[in-house]
């Protein structure tokens, strides 16, 4: 089994991934924690042991929801209630860890097609139930806690019954899947017929096609198969007020693309279901390899230059020196240390498309500085990068801090947008008296910017929700700041939705109001997320 014929799997309601790929900590990187004063501070609560509320939703919204779905697919089993509780943010599993589950569905509700998820969202609509539409549940930003208030009940949508792929046109190279298959699944499919989607985001084993296109995914290999959004062709959305069909031809000169309206809608305008999307040849070859720069800037200056003039690798990013240090892309070297900073370059396709693409990127970082590491480095990160997130349990149960961030700008104000950042996080850190780390990688390249992709580190507190609440804060200052977008991939949830809201000023959160006002009249749909209500 390859590192993209993962299996699809349930995550537990208070750790990532699937529970047999669960780590300890190497030695190393337990080295590194004691030098820096990190202990064990409470131990979790035990998912079961979490209290829940009774389920508000009234007895007979319930019994329409059971006419509707059947009642084998209408829950309120706390194992339920508890797996479709938030998303996977460090805040959310800091809230489970203490026992905090108040922003638990009172019910889960899994349609089998497209109709039924119309009538659940009519249902809805009209007995003011809210309504969070789950599809991997891998949302960071807050996309999966709605708002309660003036709502009688929450019920989480789960899509996993919308899975699998139900048309693929080779010539034209298109396929159609539903909402709520995983990202593993979907490969398996589209390789049993040669194709690929090239989508491979570090939440490859739990997101799910809808979820990609609801947050405009990224995914590792963006440089070479572009982001999701890029991929879609057509969708269809259930909505309160009915069905919405998108894409008719791959560009249209009909008015505004509503397709770009609804990528990106986080399950505010409505319920995607299915998802019709670019796909491409499996590749012959795929070749990863590993470079070292002296410096942050030195290599940026490589990659941007790959991204402007070519040729673009598949994939193409680069760590800060801090990064580099502590090799968090790999738990079992983490913490061994290297200088420099790491450049990955990966090339995928026919062969002697691969080794002549690879030949004139080879020149072009050697002529800028670059030092060859070779395909072992390369493959090490290939390997190891969906194995990332699995360090933060463990690290959590050490007593530490850990959290990611992203952001996205024009090339030109990279350098001040990293320093920004970085200085904003330590200075809010610093309150704490406790030391930290802020580590920084280029994700995702393009000819006129870049995606920053910050990890930062640190002691818990006492109060390690509000510790790391100040630091984010911080951070969408400071990104706002120079000019920056506030989410390059993570999308917008809760946690970005004030500052998305000056980031597109007054008249564009009016022109989003309008829309969903339109679509969803009651306004059911994940409330408070993406907009304030």
């Amino acid at each position: 089994m390859s590192e993209l014929d993962l299996p699809v799997v349930d995550f537990a309601p208070d750790r990532w991934g699937n529970p047999e790929h669960a780590i300890t900590l190497p030695e190393s990187l337990q080295a590194t924690l004691d030098a820096l004063g990190i202990h064990p501070l409470a131990a979790p609560v035990a998912p079961e042991d979490v209290a829940l509320g009774a389920s508000a939703v009234p007895a007979a919204t319930r019994t329409a929801l059971v006419e509707a779905l059947g009642a084998p697919y209408v829950s309120d089993e706390a194992v339920d209630r508890l797996r479709h509780t938030r998303g996977w943010s460090t805040p959310d599993i800091l809230k489970m860890r203490a026992g905090d589950a108040s922003d638990a569905p009172d019910l889960v509700l899994r349609p089998g097609g497209h109709d039924e998820v119309v009538e659940v969202l009519r249902i809805c609509s009209d007995a003011a139930v809210a309504v969070v539409p789950y599809s991997g549940g891998t949302s960071v930003v807050g996309g999966l806690t709605p708002g309660h208030e003036g709502f009688h009940g929450v019920v989480a949508l789960d899509l996993g019954r919308l899975e699998g792929l139900t048309s693929l046109d080779a010539v034209s190279r298109t396929a159609t899947l539903r909402a709520g298959t995983r990202g593993p699944r979907a490969e398996e499919l589209l390789q049993a017929d040669g194709f690929t989607l090239g989508h491979f985001p570090q939440s490859y084993e739990g997101a799910s096609i809808g979820g990609y296109a609801a947050a405009r995914s990224a995914g590792q290999s963006s440089a070479g198969y572009g982001r999701f959004d890029d991929m879609v062709v057509g969708l269809v959305l259930a909505t309160p007020r009915g069905t919405l069909e998108l894409g008719t031809a791959p560009k249209s000169a009909a008015g505004p693309d509503l397709r770009q309206l609804v990528l990106g809608s986080e399950g505010t305008l409505g319920v995607i279901t299915s998802v019709t999307v670019r796909v491409r040849p499996v590749p012959t070859v795929r070749v990863f390899e590993g470079w070292r720069f002296a410096s942050f800037e030195a290599g940026a200056e490589a990659v941007r230059r790959l991204a402007q003039d070519g040729p673009l690798p598949t994939v193409l990013r680069l760590s800060d020196e801090v990064e580099t240090a502590l090799n968090l892309a790999d738990p079992a070297s983490a913490g061994s240390g290297s200088s420099g900073c790491l450049a990955i370059t990966g090339y995928e396709g026919a062969p002697d498309e691969v080794a002549a693409r690879r030949a004139a990127a080879t020149s072009v970082l050697l002529e800028l500085g670059g030092e060859l590491l070779g395909e072992e480095a390369g493959e090490k990160w290939r390997t190891g990068r969906f194995h990332g997130p699995y360090l933060r349990d463990p690290l959590l149960d050490a007593g530490a801090l850990v959290e990611t961030l992203e952001t996205v700008t024009f090339w030109s104000n990279v350098p001040r947008l990293k320093q920004a950042v970085t200085e904003a996080v330590q200075g809010a850190l610093l309150v704490y008296e406790l030391p930290s780390l802020v580590m920084c990688h280029l994700s995702h390249v393009y000819e006129t910017g870049a995606s920053l992709y910050f990890t930062v580190a640190c002691p818990q507190s006492e109060d390690a929700l509000a510790q790391w609440g100040s630091a984010k804060a911080a951070a969408n200052a400071a990104i706002r700041g120079v000019g920056a977008a506030i989410t390059h991939h993570h999308g917008v949830g809760r946690d970005h939705r004030d500052t998305y809201a000056e980031e597109i000023g007054p008249l564009g959160v009016d022109v989003l109001r309008a829309v969903k006002a339109t679509l969803d009249p009651a306004g059911i749909l994940n409330p408070g997320v993406l907009v304030s209500r």
